[in-house]
């Protein structure tokens, strides 16, 4: 079934195909992962203080928002945390929200997630380069997939990519493919859209398989499970980019609960179960906390609050 196409401020909303898989979310995975990992180590009573484990790990819901707003609204709560990554922080900006990251406790940053620009295997761009070159010429005949809404991570990528390659975002033209990776693979293998600016580890086997080729990641280094493939800075363009995922709770909470929160947090990034679990999903090892964590919050509020603003979406 397909829904209605638009386009509006260099975005366009792609419809959902038969052909789908269900969407792979990021911060749920983490999210779980944590759960298990704190179910196992804590046994205890629905509800006891001094057992963590137990305690409710908020999805973030209605793309992030809804969360944020419960997690913002329970002020000294120590018992709620929100998973959460980059996606929640550009939903509250895109829905304008009162409720904003920068307002909560933040507990810990566990993992990035590298993006990559990924091309259908027929494509007459080779390297990132020639892509980029055919992008500045023509914006418009260029049309870049993503699995985000606006303000998701894989919208707000290709909106850095652009602006640092000399490009107006606001001349992008963004395909939103609501089911995710199991929506935007097709779109891609099909040639709907030209490229796709997003999380790699979705397309891992049609990369091995030779349908889609990386022309780039995005973050800091190369990427194990992608021999070869440059980085961006390293084919000349000055962006790193990457879709991390985090642990907030509310405002307010005592220093107890702040302690309690980050020596599990310490242990579950200590144990075999979640280096197994980076390994697996492609993640890297971002893990912070205390005020390393919360200047990096700030400043990714700020920076994708400007971005949103310069979008028109707020």
């Amino acid at each position: 079934m397909r829904t209605a196409r638009f386009r509006s401020a260099g975005l366009r909303r792609a419809g959902r195909r038969d052909r789908r898989r269900p969407a792979d979310h990021g911060p749920e995975r983490g999210g779980r992962r944590v759960r298990h990992h704190r179910q196992d180590r804590r046994p205890g009573p629905p509800g006891d203080r001094d057992h963590p484990g137990r305690a409710g790990l908020q999805p973030a819901g209605g793309r992030g928002t809804v969360g944020l707003q419960r997690v913002v609204n329970e002020r000294g709560n120590g018992g709620l945390l929100l998973q959460m990554g980059l996606g929640v922080v550009g939903a509250s900006h895109v829905a304008r929200s009162r409720a904003t990251v920068a307002s909560t406790t933040p507990i810990a940053r566990l993992a990035d997630e590298t993006g990559a620009v990924v091309v259908p295997r027929d494509s007459p761009h080779r390297t990132i380069g020639d892509l980029v070159a055919a992008w500045r010429a023509n914006p418009a005949r260029l049309t870049v997939g993503g699995g985000s809404s606006p303000g998701g991570p894989d919208h707000l990528l290709p909106m850095e990519l652009a602006r640092a390659v000399g490009i107006s975002p606001r001349r992008v033209d963004y395909a939103a493919y609501s089911g995710g990776g199991g929506d935007l693979l097709p779109a891609l293998l099909d040639g709907d859209v030209d490229f796709a600016a997003t999380g790699f580890g979705e397309f891992l086997d049609q990369v091995d398989a030779g349908q889609l080729r990386v022309l780039a990641v995005t973050g800091a280094g190369p990427v194990d499970a992608l021999p070869g493939v440059p980085t961006l800075a390293a084919s000349g363009i000055d962006l790193v980019f990457s879709n991390w995922r985090g642990i907030v709770a509310p405002p307010g909470i005592d220093d107890a609960d702040l302690r309690r929160w980050t020596d599990a947090l310490t242990a579950l990034h200590a144990s075999p179960p979640w280096r197994a679990a980076l390994r697996r999903n492609g993640w890297s090892d971002a893990f912070a906390v205390g005020d390393t964590f919360r200047s990096f919050l700030v400043r990714q509020d700020a920076a994708v609050a400007r971005l949103v603003a310069d979008l028109g979406l707020n």
